[in-house]
């Protein structure tokens, strides 16, 4: 099977990776990375894996099946297109919007599934397979493999416990413009390391304050690193707002801080001013009384913690191929169509 793995953004490699490494194990298929050159620059993969940056190769590459992170492919790519998603946050209103680029749905678990189904039925023109997400395969695989990094950040600063601010960049929901001065009071007056990972899209003058921040203040350390993930892995605790990582943490079974996240429903300790930080903190790590509640989101958001997740989106895909064959191209409304070449160009067939 001919694969193409659909990166617009650095957050996407871990999402992915799974599904390429899965695809070369198991032998006979050819994987090609899409990179997104303006939002990656740098492309971490480099030299590990076979990668373009120029849709015109990705289209004469002619693809079996795309796996897709973001919420837009190119109608015109030959193969089947498959949205795995970027996270867990249902609670931004992008989640559940059908744009009609997609030929099948591969959802996280449970509590995503009837709801994708509902759609499939009203919209007449894609499935829904329930997988897993492929992002819980690199963390099955890496669960101990930054144990030592986390030892020598421990023993370098002095602290004991770390902690992850790891916030959203939209506008409306982030908590940049407010957790600044709650930070430093934090590590002023508890054993506690920081440690900030800003999203990519994070606005530059942020980022700045923030970077600021680290330099100046002791317990306070920047980290820029394409993956999360692997700060999740060595932290106590994670602290956020509206943001898929609150589930990806609550799937490690740790505690999650928030600044007035837009849920209905909370699994984690929310605060509605950054004031209450140094309490929030010490209710989830001394009395953590969201253990069971936790435990509801791995049951249900997504249960499939096994390492088999991109196995079964590969099988999925050729399960979907032997049924319908490779589609050539997905059929679009006009403004569908133009909203594709405006954002990736134009390819000639």
């Amino acid at each position: 099977m001919r694969i193409v793995l659909f990166c617009e953004n650095k957050y996407a490699i871990d999402i992915l990776s799974p599904i390429g490494e899965e695809a070369e194990r198991e032998g006979g298929n050819e994987v090609l990375w899409f990179v997104r050159q303006n939002r990656i620059p740098h492309f971490p993969l480099d030299g590990k894996v076979r990668w373009t940056t120029v849709m015109q190769e990705v289209y004469d590459f002619s693809p079996e099946a795309i796996f897709v992170p973001g919420n837009i492919v190119p109608y015109y790519l030959p193969g089947v297109k498959i949205q795995v998603f970027h996270g867990y946050a249902t609670e931004k209103k992008d989640h559940w919007i059908i744009r009609r680029y997609f030929d099948t749905y591969f959802t996280q678990g449970p509590f995503f599934t009837p709801r994708f189904k509902q759609l499939a039925k009203k919209y007449g023109d894609f499935e829904v397979l329930e997988t897993g997400w492929s992002r819980q395969d690199w963390i099955f695989n890496h669960l101990h493999a930054f144990d030592n990094e986390r030892e020598r950040l421990l023993k370098e600063s002095g602290r004991s416990r770390i902690l992850l601010y790891a916030p959203t960049f939209s506008p409306s929901l982030t908590s940049l413009p407010y957790m600044e001065e709650a930070l430093a009071n934090l590590v002023q007056q508890r054993d506690v390391l920081i440690l900030i990972k800003l999203h990519p899209l994070t606005k530059p003058e942020w980022v700045e304050t923030y970077r600021q921040l680290a330099a100046r203040q002791e317990g306070i350390q920047w980290v820029d690193d394409y993956s999360v993930t692997k700060y999740m892995l060595m932290s106590d605790a994670m602290l956020t707002d509206t943001s898929s990582t609150i589930y990806e943490f609550l799937l490690l079974n740790k505690p999650v801080i928030t600044l007035r996240a837009t849920s209905k429903e909370f699994y984690w300790r929310d605060m509605k001013s950054p004031d209450e930080l140094l309490d929030a903190y010490d209710e989830v790590m001394e009395h953590d009384t969201m253990k069971e509640r936790r435990q509801w989101v791995i049951d249900n958001y997504d249960p499939y913690l096994d390492g088999r997740v991109a196995h079964r989106m590969l099988e999925g895909a050729r399960d979907y191929i032997r049924r319908h064959g490779v589609p050539p191209y997905r059929r679009l409304n006009l403004w569908r169509k133009y909203t594709s070449i405006k954002t990736f160009g134009r390819v000639k067939r």
